[in-house]
């Protein structure tokens, strides 16, 4: 009798030791085809295609290491903000950074620009409302989407004249980036190669206006200037001006009276896999990335935070748009005080 539970014993044993060896062998597995699974309907989300078997398994194993990064930030310490699997996400940072940037950023030259008197409006002033969002006054065209063309510097440039031109005509008007990658040839600004802001407002004003996105639609990449096309202007500006340099103060005023175009340092891992919170992440203030600040605001918990339009799409952060920290050091979070500029009518 004690022969026989003792193999029952040893068989009971044995069978749960293979159980568990098999759990252990499959838990690998699991993971690795819930990874391509999720590849694949990543692929199919995002009309990804890619040229081979070989690229395919490339981008995968890319996908992979973004995804399990992403999953270990989420997982780890609150840090206030959140991160997620956007279209980027088959992207190595260093592709990402050459790929969906394009601000021409010179240290030397912005210290000359500083130490040079501009007018500044809104420099007298001291009344600014606490909080405050351009989108809820219409002055905010829906978010756009750059692409892989290295001309983030028109979108802001565009959009600060968009909340502009609302704020002074009433009437909210989508104009055209694709005008500025073809034609604005003013300073450093090449297209998809990179350009800056100011030159943008100077370009729309020497050319006597900038034209309609119906009428000059974007196109994803540098073309010949349509003449034609540009010689229809929407929207006027008299020039523009610098907001004073490394002064949220300033910023904000300026912010509280109209869109304002600012240059960041916006490439990290975290900035591309940005979802959703108050962005406090690691980022410095070598300037690669322009966007648009549309407002600020405090949070519940008493967190202070510029409202930030990108061009990356509705996909990438909240709806195309992110809450950046404010008041984290003189340059502001990521450098968003250090090169300020707006149109002016």
């Amino acid at each position: 009798m004690a022969k026989i539970q003792s193999q029952n014993f040893c068989l009971a044993f044995l069978l749960v030791l293979a159980i568990w060896v098999s759990l252990a062998l499959c838990r690998p597995l699991d993971a690795e085809y819930r990874l391509k699974k999720m590849h694949e309907d990543w692929m199919a989300q995002h009309n990804r295609v890619y040229k081979d078997a070989v690229e395919k398994d490339v981008r995968l194993v890319i996908f992979k290491e973004n995804v399990e990064r992403i999953d270990a930030f989420n997982n780890g310490e609150e840090r206030g903000y959140k991160l997620g699997v956007n279209k980027f996400a088959d992207l190595t940072n260093e592709e990402f950074r050459s790929l969906h940037t394009g601000l021409k950023y010179h240290p030397s030259k912005l210290l000359l620009k500083s130490s040079k008197s501009s007018s500044f409006r809104y420099g007298n002033l001291t009344a600014a409302p606490a909080t405050l969002d351009w989108r809820k006054s219409g002055a905010v065209a829906p978010v756009k989407d750059q692409g892989n063309c290295g001309c983030c510097w028109a979108f802001s440039a565009v959009a600060a004249v968009e909340g502009l031109t609302k704020l002074k005509k009433g009437t909210l008007i989508s104009l055209s980036e694709q005008e500025l990658v073809d034609c604005d040839i003013y300073g450093e600004d090449e297209g998809c190669g990179g350009g800056l802001m100011d030159n943008a407002f100077q370009f729309i004003k020497s050319n006597g206006g900038l034209t309609t996105e119906a009428n000059y639609p974007y196109q994803g990449g540098d073309g010949i200037c349509n003449k034609k096309k540009a010689a229809t202007a929407a929207a006027k500006i008299t020039g523009y001006e610098d907001v004073p340099a490394n002064n949220e103060n300033a910023l904000l005023q300026a912010v509280s009276h109209q869109p304002v175009s600012v240059g960041i340092e916006g490439t990290g891992f975290s900035f591309q896999f940005y979802k959703s919170g108050v962005f406090s992440g690691e980022c410095g203030t070598d300037l690669d990335h322009a966007v648009t600040a549309i407002g600020y605001a405090t949070g519940s918990d008493g967190s202070k935070y510029w409202l930030v339009k990108n061009s990356w799409g509705t996909s990438w952060g909240e709806s195309g748009y992110m809450r950046l920290k404010r008041g984290a050091s003189k340059e502001g979070l990521c450098g968003i005080a250090m090169m300020p500029s707006y149109p002016v009518a």
